[in-house]
């Protein structure tokens, strides 16, 4: 059977931290951007954990060798 190839759009998205979390971009961050505090901007730019239930369908359809 060949290897799987990796979704390259999910490679881009998608980051393995050290602790081998796997962590995404946060919301919505550019649709009327100017009108949130600075606050709120920064804390957006911030990446965030996938939650549990996500984590396994990721691993194995979208990134196969955990890239």
């Amino acid at each position: 059977m060949p290897k799987m190839k990796t979704h390259k759009a999910a490679q881009k998205r998608f980051k393995v931290n050290g602790a081998g979390k796997i962590m995404r971009p946060n919301g919505p961050k550019g649709h009327l951007r100017r009108n949130k505090s600075a606050r709120t901007t920064r804390q957006l730019d911030k990446m965030v954990a996938v939650d549990k239930a996500n984590v396994k369908r990721i691993m194995k359809r979208i990134i196969p060798y955990g890239v």
